[in-house]
């Protein structure tokens, strides 16, 4: 009898909370659309309404900054365009949300490390013209990797430029405050934090910021992003944000689980590669190479034997390539082809990094890498 398939792939998207569920099928069966007056619609308002304040509380932010969109795509393409004519500077390391919404940007060079070169980014900002954005995202959804946002804050500031941030790996695992994260714009995801795909936020932290919206047609979320709110999708974003706040405090344990995994992983087998270790992490979130192993054998490998992982973005229409990321980061095309993502989430158990160890252990000795026989016992 086959094991329990084991998930560790919270950063592509996280389980459905059961609460969250059962919020959203109690929504779905009330009839009315949030802009009518009469009292069916007044209660789907009140839906709305409230997620929007769960959704607030969760990143430290005023319910009226909130601008519910279909996920954090949008999200991004609504921070990056609606500011108008702006030159845009993004890092190197962004998730394809903003790369490919930013097309023609300029580019951010990053660390070893995968974080920001500032003094790259004020000498780009110094020696352009003209109104500037730029795009940093919090935590790299591939390594964790978790940007000193202050510090680019501070020179965004300095150089009069807009600052947006992606934080939609970071909400539910960290402590977050966007009025203290200096940024203007900042793109939310439900699905990350146990919510639902296909709603997100973005959220107008300096309110003076008049944007354009992506969507004409009624003057729905204040004009900012026309058509009938997803009430149902809406209410299951405020109540996963409610819940991942209350959470918060679990994500350290991830922490331990992964650095007890990764201690193993150097342990047994030195010459495997982990990206990102030495800098601030979400603590839920692994990226390791196998060298000479490809990252598709090793997914299809975990795959068969009931262990869900994923190699780089999980939004590229299921492909495994080489990650972007690792290669801003310096790695080697052939290392960055063999780099597998391991996240944590909020239904994780133990054993679960047992599992994945177990069947990462017969890949890696398989592939000659195997150095320590005891660590690999140990693993087992």
């Amino acid at each position: 009898m086959m094991a329990q398939p084991v998930y560790l792939d919270y950063n592509a998207t996280a389980p459905l909370r059961p609460q969250v569920i059962a919020a959203m099928a109690e929504a779905l069966a009330q009839t009315g659309n949030p802009s009518s007056v009469h009292r069916f619609g007044r209660e789907a308002r009140r839906r709305v309404e409230d997620a929007r304040e769960q959704v607030a509380a969760l990143i430290g932010a005023e319910p009226s900054m909130v601008t519910f969109t279909s996920g954090g795509t949008e999200a991004n393409a609504l921070a990056l365009t609606g500011l108008g004519a702006r030159r845009l500077l993004v890092s190197a390391v962004e998730h394809d949300s903003v790369l490919k919404a930013a097309e023609g940007a300029e580019v951010i060079p990053v660390t070893a490390e995968g974080v920001v070169d500032y003094d790259a980014l004020a000498e780009m900002l110094r020696r352009g013209e003209g109104p500037a954005l730029v795009s940093v995202m919090l935590a790299n959804n591939e390594t964790g990797v978790l940007q000193p946002l202050d510090r680019i804050a501070d020179i965004a500031r300095a150089n009069n430029a807009v600052l947006h941030c992606d934080i939609i790996q970071a909400a539910g695992k960290i402590p977050l405050d966007v009025k203290a994260l200096g940024a203007d714009l900042v793109s939310l995801s439900a699905h990350k934090i146990g919510g639902p795909q296909g709603v997100g936020a973005l959220i107008a932290v300096n309110g003076a910021l008049d944007l354009l919206p992506l969507l004409k047609g009624g003057g729905q979320e204040k004009s900012k992003r026309a058509g009938t709110e997803n009430v149902a999708g809406i209410a299951g974003f405020g109540l996963a944000a409610a819940l991942a706040a209350e959470g918060l405090a679990g994500m350290a344990q991830l922490g331990e689980w992964r650095d007890a995994m990764e201690r193993r992983i150097q342990a047994m087998a030195p010459r495997a590669v982990l990206f990102g270790a030495a800098a601030p992490r979400l603590p839920n979130t692994a990226c390791l190479a196998l060298p000479g192993v490809a990252a598709q054998t090793q997914v299809m490998s975990l795959d068969l034997a009931g262990v869900m992982v994923s190699a780089g973005s999980a939004c590229s229409s299921g492909k495994v390539k080489a990650s972007h990321v690792l290669r801003a980061m310096g790695a080697p095309p052939e290392l960055a082809g063999s780099a597998i993502r391991v996240s944590l989430g909020w239904n994780s158990k133990p054993g679960d990094v047992d599992r994945f160890l177990e069947v990462w252990r017969s890949l890696a000795r398989r592939a000659g890498l195997i150095e320590n026989e005891t660590a690999a016992v140990s693993a087992a």
